[in-house]
C-alpha cells in the first residue's frame, strides 16, 4: 500500500504506511520529525498500519496550535488519532516523544496494547540542556552532524540521511523560532520535568524501555528508578539516538511485540 499523508483538523501531520491489524504509532524526539522513523517503519511495514508523527512545532505539524510542552503535545495527539478513529494502538517513543508516549498512556491506559520507550524524557530531571539547545541553534550540515555526533555514542558515524532529514526540517519558515521554544520549555532550568513515579509504576500495560549505556543527554542512571515491571534492555555501546544507532534491536523488539498481539 503506498504511503498516505493527511493532514485533518487538529493540524498534525501524520505518516502513514503498512498493512496488518495491529497500529503502531510512532512519536520522534525533540528536532526530529516523521522521517526519522523511515528505516524502521519500511522494516515492519508488513506487521502493522504506521502513523508516524510530527510532533507539535515540528515539520508539518509547526503550526499545530498547542503548548510546546509535553502534556499539551499527548493531549493533541489522543485527539488527532480520535479523529482518525484509531482505536487500540501499540506506542512508541523516543526522547521527548517518549515523554509524550507516556503521558499518553497516563492518560487513556485503555487505549494502549503496549508502551515502548527509547530514552524516555521525564524520567529523571537531569539531561545536557547546552547540547540540545545547541542542537536547537543548528542550520547548516557540518553543525547539525556534530550534535548528531554529540548526542550519539562514540564510534557511531551520522549518516548523510540524518543530517538531510534535520535540514529539511529545518528549512520552513517559523521552525528555528518553533525549536527554541520548545527547547526553553523542556530545559527551563538546565533540568526537564519529571512524571511522578506513582503515577508511571501503575501503569499496567507491557511497557519495553530501550536505554543506551553511552547516553550523554539522559544518562542511563535515570532507568534505575524504572518500576520492576517494565522490561528494559540496555544498548551497551549505544548513545541517544537509538533509532540511528540501534535500529536492529528495536526492530525485533516491535516485531515480538506486533506478532505476540500484545
Amino acid at each position: 500500500m503506498a504511503p498516505r499523508k493527511r493532514p485533518l483538523s487538529t493540524n498534525l501531520f501524520v505518516h502513514e504506511s503498512g498493512t496488518g491489524s495491529e497500529t503502531l504509532v510512532l512519536l520522534h524526539g525533540f528536532g526530529g520529525s516523521h522521517a526519522t522513523w523511515a528505516g524502521i517503519a519500511s522494516q515492519l511495514s508488513d506487521e502493522a498500519k504506521i502513523l508516524a508523527y510530527d510532533l507539535p512545532g515540528h515539520g508539518k505539524s509547526r503550526d499545530a496550535d498547542v503548548s510546546s510542552s509535553p502534556k499539551k503535545m499527548a493531549a493533541a495527539i489522543q485527539s488527532d488519532l480520535r479523529e482518525r478513529g484509531v482505536g487500540r494502538l501499540h506506542l512508541v517513543g523516543h526522547s521527548m516523544g517518549g515523554a509524550v508516549a507516556t503521558l499518553m498512556a497516563l492518560s487513556a491506559p485503555e487505549d494502549i496494547a503496549s508502551l515502548t520507550l527509547l530514552a524516555p524524557g521525564g524520567y529523571g530531571a537531569e539531561i545536557d540542556a547546552p547540547l540540545l539547545r545547541r542542537f536547537a541553534k543548528a542550520t547548516k550540515s557540518d553543525d547539525i552532524r556534530a550534535c548528531l555526533a554529540a548526542m550519539s555514542g562514540p564510534g557511531h558515524v551520522v549518516t548523510d540521511k540524518a543530517v538531510a532529514d534535520a535540514l529539511d526540517m529545518r528549512a520552513s519558515p517559523g521552525q528555528m523560532e518553533k525549536l527554541a521554544e520548545i527547547v526553553a520549555a523542556i530545559t527551563r532550568g538546565g533540568r526537564q520535568g519529571v512524571i511522578p513515579a506513582e503515577a508511571v509504576s501503575a501503569l499496567s500495560m507491557p511497557v519495553a524501555v530501550v536505554w543506551g549505556v553511552l547516553d550523554s543527554v539522559l544518562p542511563v542512571s535515570q532507568s534505575e528508578q524504572l518500576p520492576s515491571h517494565f522490561e528494559l534492555h540496555l544498548a551497551p555501546v549505544a548513545g541517544h539516538m537509538l533509532i540511528d544507532e540501534t535500529p536492529g534491536l528495536i526492530v525485533e523488539l516491535l516485531r515480538g511485540i506486533l506478532r505476540n498481539q500484545v
